[in-house]
């Protein structure tokens, strides 16, 4: 049996591996500095959770097959150094994912947005088709019991992102797992602190290209400059094809496809989705599904979790939140609304969580990402500020790198509600409130809204 131990085991993907190979039949045991929710219950379920917090090296035990390394960890970790010093082999989860399934046939979803809808699509389809697979994906997927499965399969489905792999392993996560197949979505800076100048960023994609074994495939976004831009200057080598937004139209807020088989309505709107359904469904024609077949099973799939995921519908006012905070992401998201719902009142409230959104520096690529709302909201938390390590901001700053001098902009949390609540209630119009965030808006209950329609 083998014994693998991690650490930083409370990750959200972290302890979803841990518990995919404990359901395998590993060994598995972990530490961790502070597990919250869902990770801790799932793996108390399990009875795989730390009994005490904290870093111990007795933990490294003689027999430990490998150890799994954490992005939460750092370089000066006790078990981590002793890990080292045993001899012990030490990956970063990507480096680990690839080691046991390095026989399968593994398609790979990158790019800067779209990846966890894509990879959750196919993960859907092949479901449909009764297909064996195993699959990491980057949020909880309607009909999957967890978001990271391993076993036997001959294929894996791997949602894989360019943030760095661990504290030892500085590169993304997308260089170690060698795909047979990839998807690239799109590019759009982001990540700031690790990718300082847009060109480095760029520069990750191309040498992620450059590495795939030749001849195989690589399915790209057509309708993103930089995409085509990567794909000319680094895939020679590889099998290319473009997808493109599929032919559609709106019905009743729902977008309708306008297929070979006649038309087919789908429970995802947006333009961008409608064209992540196109990637998809080219992945698994590849994995030798029919189009049709294809269709007829995208045309079920409800979405990942807060990816545009709806919260509440009432009277006059419905409620959705969305995973979006880079400056593409939120125009995308924007857009879709005002395209399947244009008789609504638009609320849009952006949360900025993230450690590029937060800084200032980075501020400027959000001019006119939130032009489509009827009434834009930006809320920042003193906390995550804090935890981040950055200094405070100014909201009139804030408003002038939106480029929109009637945006609310709010650090407070009971504020933000009381001015949400103002912004929907009694409008003549129904209204459609947005929300934003790849935090939780200091968690608000945002079931609690209501807008008194006139």
């Amino acid at each position: 049996m083998q014994h693998i131990h991690f650490i930083a085991i409370g990750g959200a993907i972290m302890h979803q591996l841990a518990l995919a190979l404990h359901r395998k039949g590993y060994m598995v045991t972990g530490s961790d500095d502070e597990i919250t929710d869902p990770a801790k219950s799932n793996l108390a379920a399990a009875g795989i959770l730390p009994q005490v917090y904290g870093w111990y090296p007795e933990k490294i035990v003689p027999g430990l097959d490998a150890v799994v390394l954490g992005m939460h960890a750092k370089a000066d970790n006790p078990e981590l150094l002793a890990a080292k010093a045993a001899g012990i082999p030490v990956y970063s989860f990507p480096q680990y994912v690839y080691e046991v399934s390095k026989t399968k046939k593994r398609v790979v979803v990158a790019g800067s947005h779209g990846k966890t809808t894509i990879t959750s699509m196919i993960m859907h389809i092949l479901r449909a088709q009764g297909m064996d697979f195993d699959y990491l994906v980057g949020a909880r997927v309607p009909g999957f019991e967890q978001s990271v499965k391993l076993t036997d399969a001959p294929l894996i489905i791997l949602e894989g992102d360019e943030y760095p792999a661990s504290a030892e392993e500085k590169r993304p996560k997308i260089f170690f797992y060698h795909p047979d197949i990839t998807v690239l979505s799109g590019i759009a800076w982001d990540h700031i602190n690790v990718f300082p100048t847009y060109d480095n960023y760029f520069w990750q994609f191309q040498y992620y290209l450059g590495h795939i074994e030749e001849g195989n495939s690589v399915f790209y976004n057509g309708e993103d400059a930089e995409v085509i831009r990567a794909i000319a200057t680094s895939a020679d080598k590889l099998v290319k094809r473009a997808y493109v937004t599929p032919p559609f139209h709106y019905e009743d807020g729902y977008p309708v496809l306008e297929t070979a088989y006649g038309n087919m309505k789908v429970s995802v709107f947006g333009r961008h989705n409608i064209l992540n359904m196109r990637a998809a469904i080219d992945v698994c024609m590849e994995l030798g599904v029919s189009e049709q077949a294809c269709y007829e099973a995208a045309a079920t799939f409800t979405g990942a979790a807060r990816r545009l995921e709806k919260v509440k519908e009432e009277p006059g006012l419905i409620v959705y939140r969305d995973f979006a905070h880079a400056p593409s992401k939120l125009k995308a998201t924007l857009d879709a609304v005002r395209e399947a719902w244009p008789e609504h009142y638009l609320v849009a409230c952006f949360e900025l969580h993230t450690y590029s959104s937060l800084n200032e520096q980075f501020l400027k690529e959000y001019d006119g990402s939130m032009k489509g709302a009827d009434e834009a909201i930006v809320f920042f938390s003193h906390h995550a500020l804090q935890l981040k390590g950055l200094p405070m901001l100014v909201p009139d700053v804030v408003r002038s790198y939106f480029g929109r001098e009637d945006m609310h902009v709010i650090h407070n949390a009971a504020e933000l509600k009381q001015t949400v609540e103002e912004g929907i209630s009694g409008r003549e119009k129904p209204v459609f409130l947005l929300l934003m965030s790849s935090g939780t808006f200091d968690g608000i209950d945002w079931n609690s809204v209501s807008s008194h329609q006139k």
